[in-house]
């Protein structure tokens, strides 16, 4: 460790909660990457009919009571979810938690418009009359809505926001837990990110009309990114928050630690409204290894961000080889099993890998028949998962629309 890092600075995971289209918990999500296995089916829209998606299939009523539910958002339960799965995962005693110095930060991509578009359809049932719109809208459609679902749910009293990245969303989340917990502003964070975008039509409807909606006669090869045959993206819901806090009080507690914050970095492209630029990506690179003190070859495994679509795929790839070159960093990507989970997307596929800490496999990108030339980066695992032997660095890609980036690195804890 460097001398010159104070131990309250270093910042560590301790609890991991998720749901995903392919498990309800981490073990499970990492066992289905490490099969192979797909989650994306297909799903029935309004307006629409039948689309690819991923699908989250967890207890709803776990931690919350049916009029609760009924009341709140599918982003909210998601959030609420998983935020009990993260506090259990951690060990922590949670009657004797100080509620109040605890942080609530999730990354949305967007918030209200499922809730929104149901308003609409629902009035449209009765001539549109707006005395049919539901009172409990306003609370629901708030930005703020699935962290504050969270507080009010677990009756924490300490700051909550979302934080509005597109699809960079899920890093940021736990970014800003890190900066708040580094400033002294919280002693413990919930943080990561959450979607429910499935439930929208609207999302459906716009990548189809941008010619950026994926399609397959089966939906488990539909997302395919880098692939030659890939048509474009799956949309998926899901969630993960990460129970963050100073290292110091980790050890204390003797918590299990999953793994380190080791660096990050935010850019912006400046480009357009929708098409990514390569060299703005290899830039949020190199910022989150400076601010990591690391190399290019010190990266053991890195998550990309690709969607599936055509010029997405190349414009990181580009990016990868600029900044990698002929470094011996593994690649792989975790869309290929789930789809977009949109602003779950940085956090819930970076989980997917901090198991490979433990046990040294790389989980693989599925559906990679065909490599199209100009996505070829070097060590790509491809369709069956790779022992590697010890990691200890991984680095999660993660990018959005009006031209955000966001790149975060976790280390191997060690003393």
């Amino acid at each position: 460790m460097d001398d010159r890092v104070r131990p309250e600075d270093r910042i560590v995971i301790t609890g991991v909660g998720l749901t995903a289209p392919i498990g309800n918990n981490l073990s499970e999500f990492r066992e289905n990457l490490l099969a192979g296995k797909s989650g994306v089916r297909k799903f029935e829209t309004r307006y629409m009919g039948e689309v690819m998606a991923g699908v989250c299939d967890f207890d709803e009523t776990r931690y919350q009571k049916k009029k609760e539910r009924r009341r709140g958002t599918r982003a909210g339960s998601i959030a609420i979810y998983c935020a009990h799965e993260a506090i259990n995962d951690s060990g922590l005693d949670w009657d004797n938690v100080d509620k109040s110095r605890i942080g609530i930060y999730i990354g949305v991509t967007e918030h209200g418009n499922v809730e929104t578009e149901n308003e609409v359809y629902n009035i449209s049932q009765y001539g549109y009359d707006t005395k049919y719109w539901s009172h409990h809208h306003n609370p629901r459609t708030v930005a703020n809505n699935p962290a504050g679902e969270v507080t009010l749910n677990m009756k924490i009293t300490g700051p909550h926001y979302t934080i509005g990245a597109a699809c960079a969303a899920g890093n940021l989340g736990v970014i800003q837990g890190v900066q708040m917990l580094r400033l002294g502003e919280v002693d413990m964070a919930l943080a990561g990110g959450v979607s429910e975008s499935i439930h929208t039509f609207g999302i459906f409807a716009s990548f189809k009309s941008e010619g950026a909606l994926a399609s397959h006669d089966d939906p488990e090869k539909a997302s395919r990114p880098f692939d030659k045959a890939r048509n474009g993206t799956v949309c998926s819901e899901g969630g993960c928050l990460y129970v963050l806090e100073r290292l110091p009080s980790a050890l204390k507690r003797g918590a299990k630690i999953y793994g380190e914050i080791a660096g990050y970095a935010v850019t912006s492209d400046a480009v357009d409204f929708i098409l990514p630029d390569h060299n703005q990506q290899a830039e949020c690179l190199r910022q989150a290894l400076k601010k990591a003190g690391l190399q290019p070859g010190d990266i053991d495994i890195l998550n990309t961000h690709s969607t599936a679509t055509q010029l997405g795929d190349i414009e990181e790839c580009k990016a990868i080889r600029e900044v990698f070159k002929d470094n011996a960093v593994w690649i792989n990507n975790t869309k290929s099993f789930i789809g977009h989970t949109m602003g779950a997307a940085g956090v819930l596929e970076l989980s997917g890998n901090l198991p490979s800490f433990e046990d040294g496999w790389v989980h693989p990108t599925i559906n990679l028949d065909d490599l199209d030339p100009e996505c070829d980066v070097k060590n790509l695992v491809a369709n069956e998962p790779k022992e590697v032997g010890e990691v200890n660095y991984i680095l999660n890609n993660s990018f959005g629309m009006l031209g955000i980036n966001s790149v975060l690195i976790v280390k191997r804890y060690k003393d």
